[in-house]
């Protein structure tokens, strides 16, 4: 499964972090994430991640063409609601395109976890009727 990886500045160690403790579940799948956002995941986990470019120049618009054209199966968007700079519409659109795709989406690590897990267990199969 294609997996999306985003996280805004204040949310990227706790991306790293999440990473590094499903590096198991996550190294099953190829892995696709905003420019620095990949970089740092990589440095932390050692895992390969495919890296777009940089959020703020595009990268989440990148992201939300793979949603669009059914190339992704879960996105991972760690983002910062408590500060207001990070928001955009790229977000909007990145979470609007999830909703409309019916692709899993997790904003916070208690979600994140969630369907981690489930992906592990398999509960994520029905993604390959979409294909």
């Amino acid at each position: 499964m294609n997996i999306g990886l985003i996280a805004h500045d204040g949310k990227k160690k706790l991306m790293q972090n999440c990473c590094t403790a499903y590096r198991g579940i996550l190294a099953r799948h190829d892995l696709y994430a905003t420019g620095t956002t990949g970089r740092l995941i990589e440095e932390a986990t050692g895992l390969m991640v495919h890296k777009l470019l940089s959020g703020h120049v595009g990268g989440e618009q990148q992201l939300g063409a793979m949603i669009e054209q059914n190339q992704m199966d879960l996105v991972l968007f760690f983002r910062d609601p408590e500060n207001p700079k990070t928001s955009g519409p790229d977000i909007t659109k990145v979470i609007r395109l999830c909703d409309i795709h019916n692709v899993p989406l997790a904003t916070n690590i208690a979600t994140a976890e969630v369907l981690l897990k489930s992906l592990e267990r398999g509960d994520l199969e029905w993604r390959e009727m979409y294909k």
